[in-house]
């Protein structure tokens, strides 16, 4: 049976009469990388923020690697980036965390091996004032990585990076999954969160549309085929896939079948006296996911990952 290292059920947190987060039930394993997924103002920051016990759930509950969220058991076991991270700017890198390693009984050891791990020992030395906004970004998440802990909680840990910067921050989360930490990364940006995480949790206006792992959002693979007439192909498409996996879109046939049976295809195709002018693989993207997600009208439950893939089948 699965470790979960997070679990949330009806997780909801209200302003007076606004809801910033509305039952949000969602689970993280450990060892993955969970990407938790979804546009500015979203509620992503609200939900993180109760998980760390930093404000309180007007209803619902969470667990956070067995106990309490906020607790100190858990917090020792617990690194963090929740939003713009605050040092002070008169010290060096090296010195801040320095003051961070004491609070928590770790030795300088440890704060040498955090600066490692993102590339700031070089600047350590620096006043944190003399940062740039990337450069603090990375102080934060070697903050977080103080202590080697089981859990991080990671918000926009890519916010203010340059391309290389994102690209070291990947590298860098893909190798505290792999020594068996847990890493839970907050993003609005699609394609980090589908480059990098191996299960994703998207929320919109407060509300988790849907959980499941990268590939089964995505679903499965299409061939568009550009071809005529657009009449004649349709029945031999449904012959050779099955009518609920062809559809039309932009005077294009669209099937959703393994690449591979291509060639099968045309020759039906061909066969049937219809001209094929073009032959492509279509994948779906997070984004195209992402976009199907939220243009749902007031989702009322999450959605399962099979739901979103049969939705976008039509799309």
């Amino acid at each position: 049976m699965t470790e979960h290292v997070v679990t949330t059920h009806a997780l909801t947190r209200r302003y007076g009469e606004r809801v910033a987060v509305d039952g949000v039930s969602l689970t993280v394993r450990r060892g993955e990388i969970y990407g938790f997924l979804g546009p500015n103002g979203a509620g992503k920051t609200t939900t993180l923020r109760m998980l760390l016990g930093l404000i309180r759930p007007t209803s619902g509950r969470a667990t956070v690697l067995g106990g309490q969220p906020g607790s100190p058991d858990v917090l020792r076991r617990v690194g963090s980036l929740v939003e713009t991270p605050g040092f002070y700017p008169y010290l060096s890198g090296r010195e801040n965390l320095r003051i961070l390693a004491r609070y928590r009984g770790l030795d300088d050891g440890a704060v040498e091996a955090a600066l490692y791990q993102v590339d700031l020992t070089s600047r350590a030395k620096d006043r944190y004032r003399s940062y740039s906004l990337g450069m603090r970004q990375r102080l934060g998440v070697a903050a977080a990585l103080l202590g080697q802990p089981d859990l991080l909680i990671l918000d926009e840990p890519t916010n203010g990076l340059d391309p290389a910067g994102m690209a070291d921050m990947r590298d860098l989360v893909w190798s505290l999954a792999a020594v068996g930490q847990t890493v839970v990364l907050s993003s609005h940006l699609l394609g980090e969160v589908e480059q990098v995480c191996d299960r994703v949790g998207v929320i919109a206006d407060g509300r988790l549309l849907v959980e499941g792992s990268v590939a089964e959002l995505r679903g499965t693979s299409s061939l568009v085929l550009r071809v005529d007439p657009l009449a004649t192909a349709v029945p031999v498409a449904h012959r050779v896939a099955g009518a609920a996996h062809v559809s039309t879109q932009d005077g294009q046939l669209r099937v959703t079948v393994d690449p591979a049976r291509a060639p099968e295809m045309v020759r039906a195709l061909v066969t049937a006296g219809v001209d094929v002018h073009e032959v492509r693989a279509a994948d779906r993207s997070l984004e195209d996911v992402f976009f199907a997600l939220t243009a749902q009208s007031n989702p009322t439950a999450p959605a399962t990952a099979t739901d979103i893939t049969e939705k976008g089948r039509g799309a």
